[in-house]
């Protein structure tokens, strides 16, 4: 099993993931998102973790926002790929998506996991917890740790300054799949993604056999 790294008290040198170099097509792209970097820049400084847990929202998809059509809730959705979709759930939460697909076709890769990786005492302090496992498990508590709001919403991830897509050098993910959490619709489809034996991923260990 692999052993998560210990949280960082210093700011990595993170390198930005180029264009051409990530996936478009919505499940491949969720499959690949599992160990890249997500990194959070604000005046309280740069945060980070490195991502464990995707769910893919494929064209076509009846448990995506966007089977619907267009709307102005959802317009982020269908921007280019790699911009940021960010919305508000259950009038506590946001939650943070990777657009998918061509410009106008609404897809996106949820993110529902992060392993913790820098600025760690500002992720405490917004979380309210010094539980590191807890801090990013899941895409409510990602979204506080990271203070993503709908703010950030429709940022290009491959060049905004705000909130970026990074690469981390190490051993390659061990991807796991199984179904998504949640949802009534579709449920059976085997469209969410994780990192194999890592303790930060959310939902029932039943779905996330090591």
């Amino acid at each position: 099993m692999p052993q998560p790294r210990s949280p960082s008290t210093t700011s990595p040198e993170f390198v930005r993931i180029p264009r051409g170099e990530l996936p478009s097509k919505t499940a491949a792209l969720a499959r690949a998102l599992i160990g890249v970097v997500l990194v959070r820049e604000t005046d309280d400084g740069i945060v980070a973790g490195r991502i464990v847990e995707t769910e893919a929202y494929t064209v076509g998809d009846p448990a995506s926002h966007a089977y619907a059509g267009e709307r102005p809730r959802n317009r982020s959705m269908f921007l280019a790929p790699f911009h940021a979709y960010v919305y508000f759930i259950y009038g506590t939460n946001f939650c943070f998506n990777v657009t998918s697909e061509d410009k106008g076709t609404g897809a996106a890769v949820l993110v529902r996991a992060l392993e913790p990786l820098t600025g760690i005492a500002v992720m405490e302090r917004r979380r309210g917890t010094t539980a590191v496992r807890d801090l990013c498990r899941g895409p409510g508590r990602l979204a506080q740790a990271l203070a993503i709001d709908r703010s950030l919403d429709g940022l290009d991830l491959l060049s905004a300054q705000a909130l970026w897509l990074a690469r981390l050098a190490g051993t390659a993910a061990r991807v796991g799949t199984s179904t998504r959490i949640g949802i009534t619709r579709a449920a059976h489809r085997r469209l969410r993604f994780y990192e194999r034996g890592n303790p930060f991923i959310s939902g029932p260990r039943r779905l996330s056999p090591p």
